[in-house]
Formats: structure tokens, C-alpha cells, sequence
């Protein structure tokens, strides 16, 4: 069935109606690569697509429409998307040759953004390449495309993205399960030298206080009970707030507690640099703000760190760690690391590994450097041999492995309160989430799904703990 606002009067006729008969039951199938950005980013393609009568599949070969929301920051980002098109062109050959229909084929995201036009030159299947800036304009670039335009839309707008939003009477919320994320700040400023963002998502924005409340009102309306902002530098969040001043982080998310029906919040990815006092005193203030932070370190020597032009020591980071454990004792951290950046030596690593001890974290992602074409450390003479990245890299992550290990372990035999997201591999086993981002493992009917409820950790898994539940809402 086509979308009908919600609001509409029954006698009257939708504006879109005549726009929409050639999207009428038409599916989508989109692809997420990398972060948590790309899923929300996702979703709200999904749901601007929605209001044209789209609805999402989760099998290619039924798909009107496949998008594949591509990320740059892995090794050889672009030419792994161009391996992927080959396969969805098979799958778009045999579709018509079965008689079910043409299928459009879209590419997203931050290579989407950094290839542009030379998409449309190396594959020929693509109809639609539109980058992080533009999907408000998915429906109508989707109309040309289905035209017969092959369209690049990659051209960061000179008005606020954030602005650019649908007319409230063609909202459509699509209920996102217990737990959603929702972007709050996008781009970067930091120009991090090994870092593609700055590039990819552009300067720093942030959404209006006003949008980011509506959205979470929405939200938790619909069902969701833990809302996770996302922002390619978060913690850097300065927008508008509604009476015409100025919000951090901090200041928006005293205000997201404050929500009917939101039990839950976190925030990701943060930087150092942007952890300020009211941020701080939310920490410390806010049950509703999860016990966990991920602030990226991603080294530990001081001369690394300035190649990174990370714009912090290892001492500030340290002494920022002590002032946030201060504000908040059972917070868990997560980090970031890199080895093998340009000009490491073993000393340099080994204050990496020494930092990893002194902080100690409750997960971390660690990878090895790569370069990044047109990024000022792809460019440098100092390149690390690959033995010496993969030997320290081994070095770091099984440190970091028995870190976590030994924090999932300190869980055991204590009681927590669990967020039940999703039905287990066993029958009659639930899979929550505690306050630490641990997966838990429950006895518990499925209509629990969605709630609260308090247990006993009695065991701990390879990446999960098991638990038995006390107490229920």
C-alpha cells in the first residue's frame, strides 16, 4: 500500500499521490559497511524512501532498489565496493531475465562521496551515487534516476544539511526494535593525519537541539528504549539550543533524560579534546547515561601522537581517564589504537602498550596502519614493514583481549540490570545488553523483549555473559 500521512484528513487527496504510482510496492535492499553512522544513516534512507512506498527486504534478488552504504576507512574501500557491483549485477541479469522487474542500483556513503563520477565511469550498473550530504534528496534523485538519469549527487550543500528536512505530514517513523541510534553531529575538524573523515563527511555540523528532542521523542514513542548519539567527532556537538543558544553534549543529553519513556543513553565517537565540565558532570549525574566511554587514545608515544596531529600527550589523556573515573568510578572504557604509523619504532610502540596497561579497557579496536590515499600520512617515507605491524599488532590485541576478559570476568556473581533486545540461538534465551555494552544471555520469555530487568551474571562466555533473572519490571 502507498504511504498515507498519518494526519491526513480522510477526504483529502495526498500531494504525492500522482508522484508515487511508480513507486507503489517497491522494495529496497541496502548493504551497511562500517560504523554505527552508516547504520542510522541507512535508516533514515529507508525511511525517506518510505514515504515513496518503498519498504525494506532482506533478500537481494526480491529488491527495486539496492544501496550499498559504503564506508572509506578499511584498506582498499573502493575496489571491494566495485567487486560487490559484479555480484549485484548478476543478480539484476537474472532478475529481468525471470520477469520481475528492473532493479536500480545505488551506492552510498563515504566512497560513494570520494569516488563521485568515476563510479559511473568504472561500473556501468550504477544509476544513483549520492554521498553523506545529500540522502534528504534520495526520493527525488531516485525519481531522475528512474527517468533514466544516472545521477551524482556528491557536492556538499552550502546550507545547514541539517535543515533540509520532510515536511512533517510525510514523516515516517519506522519502529527501530528497543535500541536505536541517532546522529546528532556529522563531519570532522580534527584532520587527524591518517584519517579520511574531514575529506569524506566534511567540516563539523550539528543538528538543531530541537530536531535531535523531536527524534528521541519519536523514538521512544515507538517503542525504543535506549537511544546511542552518534557523531563523527560527538563530543564536539555544539548546536542551537530550542531557546536560541548554545548546547554541548553535555547540555543535550540533561535534557534527552528528561524524556518520557527513554531509560537508556550513550553517545559515540568521541575525542579527547572535547570532554568538557558539563559533559563531565552528566557523567557523574545521569543514571540514564551508560557506565561506558569510548575515547580513542590511538597511540601512546608523545612524537607519534604529534604525527598523528592528535593534538594531546600521553599525559593529558591520563589525567582526562582520572577526572572521567572520578565523575563516574564504574565506567568502562574503550579505545582505539593504531600500529605500525609511519616512523614507529619499538620505543614508541612499547608506550602504546604502556598506556594500554595504565588505563585498562574494557574492549578496544586495534588495527594495523594503512594508508589512505590523500591523507598527509599516506604520503610519508617512513612506512613500517608489514612483519613488524602484524608481530605488534599481535602484541597489543592480546593484551587488550585479557583486559576484557578479565572485565567481563569481574562481572560474575554480581547482579546488573539488562536491556532484552532480541530472542537467543536457544530456545526460550533472550540476548540483552548490559549498562557496559556486555551481550548477556537470559532465561526469559519473548515477551519480555523490550524491558528492564535485573540479573544475576552466573557464567562467562567467549564474547557474552549468562545470567539468571531476579527481577523483572
Amino acid at each position: 500500500m502507498p504511504y498515507v500521512p498519518k494526519n491526513a484528513p480522510s477526504n483529502e487527496r495526498d500531494p504525492d499521490k500522482a508522484d508515487m504510482t511508480a513507486f507503489e510496492d517497491k522494495k529496497v535492499f541496502v548493504k551497511t559497511y562500517g560504523c554505527q553512522m552508516n547504520v542510522y544513516d541507512s535508516n533514515r534512507m529507508m525511511d525517506s524512501l518510505a514515504t515513496k512506498g518503498y519498504s525494506p527486504t532482506e533478500a537481494m534478488e526480491d529488491a527495486d532498489l539496492v544501496i550499498l552504504n559504503t564506508c572509506h576507512i578499511r584498506e582498499k574501500a573502493a575496489e571491494k565496493v566495485y567487486s560487490e557491483l559484479g555480484r549485484i549485477r548478476q543478480v539484476k541479469e537474472k532478475r529481468a531475465k525471470d520477469g520481475k522487474g528492473e532493479m536500480k542500483i545505488g551506492i552510498a556513503g563515504c566512497v560513494a562521496q570520494a569516488e563521485g563520477q568515476e563510479i559511473i565511469r568504472r561500473a556501468p550498473v550504477v544509476d544513483l551515487v549520492v554521498g553523506p550530504q545529500a540522502y534528504h534528496k534520495l526520493p527525488d534523485l531516485l525519481d531522475k534516476a528512474n527517468h533514466g538519469t544516472r545521477v551524482v549527487e556528491t557536492d556538499f550543500p552550502l546550507e545547514d544539511k541539517f535543515a533540509v528536512l520532510p515536511d512533517a505530514r510525510k514523516e515516517v517513523t519506522r519502529k527501530r526494535g528497543v535500541s536505536s541510534f541517532l546522529t546528532v553531529q556529522e563531519g570532522c575538524d580534527k584532520f587527524c593525519s591518517f584519517c579520511v573523515v574531514p575529506y569524506t563527511r566534511g567540516a563539523e555540523v550539528s543538528r538543531p537541539a530541537s530536531q535531535i528532542i523531536h527524534e528521541a521523542e519519536k523514538l521512544a514513542a515507538a517503542g525504543v528504549r535506549e537511544v546511542t548519539l552518534l557523531g563523527q567527532n560527538v563530543n564536539a556537538y555544539h548546536g542551537e539550543s530550542p531557546d536560541g543558544g548554545d548546547w554541548g553534549l553535555g547540555e543535550l543529553l540533561f535534557r534527552l533524560a528528561e524524556i518520557d519513556g527513554l531509560d537508556r543513553l550513550r553517545y559515540t565517537t568521541s575525542h579527547p579534546r572535547d570532554m568538557d565540565d558539563t559533559l563531565m558532570a552528566a557523567h557523574r549525574d545521569l543514571d540514564i547515561l551508560m557506565p561506558y566511554l569510548h575515547l580513542p587514545v590511538q597511540a601512546g608515544s608523545d612524537k607519534v601522537l604529534k604525527a598523528m596531529n592528535r593534538q594531546h600527550t600521553y599525559d593529558d589523556y591520563v589525567r582526562l581517564i582520572d577526572r572521567i573515573r572520578s565523575a563516574r568510578p564504574d565506567i568502562a572504557l574503550s579505545g582505539d589504537f593504531i600500529v605500525g604509523f609511519p616512523g614507529e619504532t619499538d620505543e614508541d610502540f612499547e608506550e602504546t602498550m604502556r598506556i594500554v596497561r595504565e588505563v585498562t579497557y574494557a574492549s578496544a579496536y586495534s588495527f594495523k596502519y594503512s594508508p589512505r590515499p590523500g591523507t598527509p600520512a599516506a604520503d610519508s617515507e617512513d612506512q613500517i614493514e608489514e612483519a613488524i605491524k602484524s608481530e605488534r599488532l599481535y602484541r597489543l590485541q592480546d593484551l587488550l583481549a585479557q583486559q576484557q576478559k578479565d572485565f567481563n570476568a569481574s562481572k560474575v556473581g554480581t547482579e546488573m540490570t539488562v536491556l532484552l533486545e532480541r530472542k537467543g540461538r536457544e530456545p526460550g534465551q533472550l540476548v540483552g545488553k548490559s549498562p557496559w555494552l556486555q551481550a548477556v544471555q537470559v532465561d526469559a520469555a519473548e515477551e519480555l523483549i523490550g524491558e528492564i530487568v535485573t540479573v544475576k551474571v552466573d557464567n562467562l562466555g567467549s564474547n557474552s555473559l549468562f545470567g539468571t533473572m531476579i527481577d523483572r519490571p
